[in-house]
């Protein structure tokens, strides 16, 4: 609608202005000239109410424009303003992409204008304007093809920048489901170590609480001693939220994890494989966290067992076993081996876990040194 009443507009502004520059004498078109009449008038009428439709229907108002702009000019009425409607069609065809319309319409409206001057007693005079004709063709022309262009440029520029800030806002929602993800991991996997070595040394001072006082006291050390340890490990979960550096999680924290799993009843060999070296902060985070992980698997669904927890150094990757002889205990299922696989082939890496041949149950993990981009 709004581009219709600009349209309209333009055309009622085109017939004032035609017919103000003809009856103003401001252009020429020899001294063949008449006076302009009621007929000479509805041509000017005609062409310039073209201009409401040279957007819905450039060529069938370009057509009407070229014919009464030729119909002027053969009368002899004064001035060439009334051909301006049909510039203004072959300007818009050739904007809009229809190239050749612009240009059969433009061939139209010469050679009308020119045959009429061919077959006329006198050659038009010097200075009447209408030696410009052929001139003003070929610029609506080529303008409307550069405004064409300009246009399809700027389009060009507007999807391309659309999709950057998709491919931003996605990047933003990747990003963000990614750091919903690791909080997860980093909770469950330090939370659920620390509880269940709680409810394990829980269930141990119940039980010894009248028989042997004394190892009670020992059992609510090592509570102590977790619960201490989930608050560290949630603290440094919350200090990455808030942009600090919390405390990496590693294999040389791994003594201490074996140390807290023996507090809690399990007898572990940790054993190391290789001369250990420096590993990216990546790979280290995830073979402390798979171990972690074990552990408390074990706590939760093997009952008192002998663990191994065996770590290999290769130049190209590191190997962790932890296996243990328990039976399986009467846990529900839980998300442990689901993310453990997931922390290994997030650096490219992978995880297997299942029964052993002479009974207990064992995950290995493979991770390279190299994290893959």
């Amino acid at each position: 609608m709004d581009s219709r009443r600009t349209d309209a507009l333009v055309a009622a502004a085109a017939l004032v202005a035609i017919t103000g520059g003809t009856y103003a004498d401001l252009s020429w078109t020899g001294p063949l000239e008449r006076p302009l009449d009621p007929a000479g008038l509805t041509l000017i009428v005609v062409a310039s109410l073209t201009l409401a439709f040279r957007r819905t229907a450039p060529l069938a108002a370009g057509v009407v424009a070229a014919a009464a702009g030729v119909v002027y000019y053969a009368l002899h009425y004064p001035g060439v303003f009334t051909s301006a409607p049909a510039l203004a069609s072959i300007y818009t065809l050739a904007a809009l992409g229809r190239r050749k319309a612009a240009i059969w319409l433009s061939l139209a409206l010469a050679t009308g204008m020119y045959g009429l001057m061919a077959i006329a007693e006198d050659d038009p005079p010097p200075g009447s304007w209408m030696g410009l004709l052929s001139g003003w063709l070929v610029a609506m022309v080529v303008i409307g093809e550069l405004t064409r262009h300009r246009r399809a440029y700027l389009r060009a520029v507007e999807q391309r920048a659309e999709e950057a800030e998709r491919t931003r806002e996605e990047a933003a929602l990747r990003r963000a489901g990614e750091e919903r993800l690791w909080i997860a991991q980093e909770l469950h996997d330090s939370l659920t170590h620390s509880i269940s070595v709680v409810n394990v040394q829980v269930t141990v001072a119940m039980q010894l609480l009248e028989r042997d006082p004394a190892r009670v006291r020992e059992s609510l050390a090592a509570i102590k001693e977790s619960g201490h340890e989930a608050m560290r490990e949630l603290r440094a979960t919350l200090g990455v939220l808030r942009q600090s550096e919390p405390e990496e999680a590693g294999l040389s924290r791994l003594p201490r994890l074996v140390s807290r799993a023996e507090g809690a009843g399990l007898r572990v060999a940790h054993t190391v494989a290789g001369t250990p070296y420096a590993l990216p902060p990546e790979v280290d985070r995830a073979a402390y966290r798979i171990a972690q992980e074990a552990l408390t698997n074990v706590l939760r669904h093997a009952g008192a067992a002998t663990v191994t927890v065996a770590v290999e150094y290769d130049p190209s990757k590191i190997v962790l076993r932890v296996e243990n002889d328990g039976e399986a205990g009467t846990a529900g299922p839980g998300m442990g081996l689901i993310g453990m696989r997931e922390r290994a082939v997030a650096i490219g890496g992978s995880l297997t876990a299942g029964p052993v041949d002479d009974g207990g149950f064992a995950v290995r993990a493979e991770l390279p040194v190299r994290v893959p981009a």
